[in-house]
């Protein structure tokens, strides 16, 4: 009887010690998407969110659902980029206005007066914070359960060991990079600073 109630023990440590790895791996794993996502505009993650599972028939997909699901991931993924090209200011009138990035600064400026727009102009970290924003949205996109059953359904199993690894890794990465080339910009689809028209650190 003792001998039994031991391996009792010992089966129940091991379930719940398996059951608390399952835990922690699952953490990880949702801590690392989470991070992945802190970089990109919430309005292009909430929209691709929304409409992946209506788009891709929750993973059943036909012709049409492919299709929708490939224009879904490209227009997402376009506005990620672009995003990136995007900047606000405090106009004379109180309110925020974005515009885009250009050469000489932000386009259009309605309410501009009394804002420099010229420290604004176009940068050669623009340039990488679009494209990490596009790889980011890429890994997280093509990964996504509903994507991964549409297209290639015979690499479902691969992608919970994928969606382990790769969040973490590339959210290593983008930040080395963030931190090279650090953006102050306060576009389309994120979160304004108290005071959008402190442009010492643009004029950097």
């Amino acid at each position: 009887k003792k001998k039994r109630k031991m391996s009792e023990i010992r089966a129940s440590a091991s379930k719940t010690s398996t059951n608390k790895g399952a835990t922690t791996m699952r953490g990880k794993t949702f801590s690392g998407v989470g991070n992945l996502v802190k970089l990109l505009p919430t309005g292009t993650v909430f929209l691709f969110q929304f409409l992946s599972p209506v788009v891709s028939n929750t993973g059943h997909c036909t012709t049409i659902n492919k299709y929708l699901s490939g224009i879904l991931l490209v227009i997402c993924g376009f506005n990620c980029a672009f995003t990136s090209f995007t900047d606000s200011y405090t106009g004379s009138d109180g309110q925020t206005h974005y515009g885009i990035v250009t050469a000489k600064g932000l386009w259009p400026s309605p309410a501009s007066e009394g804002v420099d727009l010229s420290v604004y102009k176009l940068r050669f970290g623009d340039f990488v914070h679009a494209l990490v924003s596009l790889i980011v949205f890429a890994v997280l996109g093509l990964l996504d359960t509903n994507i991964v059953r549409c297209f290639y359904p015979e690499f479902e199993l691969g992608e919970k060991m994928l969606m382990q690894v790769l969040p973490p890794v590339i959210g290593m990465v983008s930040g080395t990079v963030f931190m090279i080339f650090p953006s102050y910009r306060h576009g389309i689809g994120y979160p304004t600073s108290s005071d959008t028209n402190d442009t010492s650190q643009k004029s950097t």
